[in-house]
């Protein structure tokens, strides 16, 4: 299960595809959303956010087994890997433009 720990709003500006909105602050309210026994990776702004930091402790903390992604969502979607944004209550694909000189 892949987790989307940073702020609703910016989840549902852009998110890695098949990612589920949980943010930091939710997280622990929400743990009974994640089955027992459910790989989670979670991830957030970038390799120095937080968040999932935060959200791999908390988890790690309560028997669940997690891992951090090492990027976050702004180089996932920088290196054209498959986005999403959330539109009412349908995904719809994400294009992404890479600035000039972006990897």
């Amino acid at each position: 299960m892949v987790l989307d720990v940073r702020p609703q709003t910016e989840y549902d500006a852009g998110h890695i595809r098949g990612a589920l909105s949980m943010p930091m602050g939710e997280l622990m309210s929400r743990l009974a959303e994640i089955p027992e026994g459910t790989d989670v990776v979670a991830y957030c702004r970038g390799p120095f956010c937080v968040y999932a930091d935060d959200a791999v402790r908390l988890l790690s903390g309560r028997g669940r087994t997690a891992l951090r992604l090492e990027d976050g969502y702004p180089e996932w979607a920088a290196d054209q890997l498959p986005t999403g944004v959330r539109s009412g209550l349908e995904m719809t694909p994400s294009i992404t433009v890479p600035a000039p000189g972006a990897r």
